[in-house]
């Protein structure tokens, strides 16, 4: 897929899609850059190479963000993909949510999507003449929360719904901006997918045409599709992976 000796960041590379998404990057011969509050050892474990780089730290934070930017630049001289992909889900209703859990959803999943973006792209991608930017937003964006569990038990939030589809909009609008200087911005949509986010909620897949969770690979596959050169024609996309539950 054209992606050997490619630099790529990851957000929320420590476990689930993130590091699905980052290993498969890493078997087509890209240089991961590992970015997660959590430990990555266990991503690094599974990479198809050693040429990785691991950055620690809040991504909601405008400094943890431009000085993980500077130290990819500083190793690999160049970024060229940008997955916003670490994101947080509160299931609370509109009632019971308080401003903290409204502030989590928005700023760990809209406005570190933001951040990254501006910080890669100005002025690397930008000089560079090339980019991929891929957000992982979800189909919770587009239809207003995904119900799950019994009698809609485990909704995702309103917090959640209006964050994924933030991200959405925000890929639209980067697509029209940067598309002169040769970046392209794309978002992959998943539906129900198997990770520490849906961990314990019950989901019903007997009305998707695939009836089965998704898993972090299935993701990662058209995260790849994204990334890639072969995607040049492609930009301001949003691409459900919801094993078919958005058809009319």
């Amino acid at each position: 897929m054209n992606l050997k000796d490619d630099v790529a960041i990851i957000t929320g590379a420590a476990s689930g899609i993130g590091q699905a998404i980052a290993v498969q990057l890493s078997q087509q011969g890209v240089h991961t850059v590992l970015v997660d509050i959590n430990s990555c050892e266990e991503t690094i474990s599974m990479l198809a190479h050693e040429s990785y780089l691991e950055c620690l730290g809040d991504i909601r934070d405008e400094k943890f963000v431009q000085a993980t930017v500077n130290r990819t630049i500083g190793k690999y001289g160049e970024v060229h993909i940008l997955v916003n992909n670490a994101g947080t889900a509160s299931r609370k209703d509109l009632e019971t949510m308080t401003l903290e859990d409204w502030d989590r959803d928005l700023n760990t999943n809209l406005k570190a999507a933001f951040l990254f973006t501006q910080a890669c792209v100005y002025p690397h991608m930008k000089d560079a003449g090339y980019g991929r930017i891929i957000n992982i937003s979800s189909v919770s964006g587009l239809n207003g929360g995904v119900t799950s569990g019994d009698e809609g038990k485990g909704r995702s939030g309103p917090a959640y719904a209006a964050s994924k589809g933030g991200v959405i909009a925000l890929t639209k609008w980067v697509a029209k901006e940067l598309g002169p200087y040769g970046i392209t911005c794309n978002s992959v949509a998943p539906g129900a997918t198997a990770t520490a986010i849906t961990a314990g909620v019950p989901y019903d897949t007997s009305q998707q045409v695939i009836k089965r969770m998704g898993h972090p690979h299935d993701i990662a596959g058209a995260v790849l599709y994204f990334a890639s050169r072969d995607s040049s024609y492609t930009t301001a996309q949003v691409l459900k992976v919801d094993g078919g539950i958005s058809i009319g």
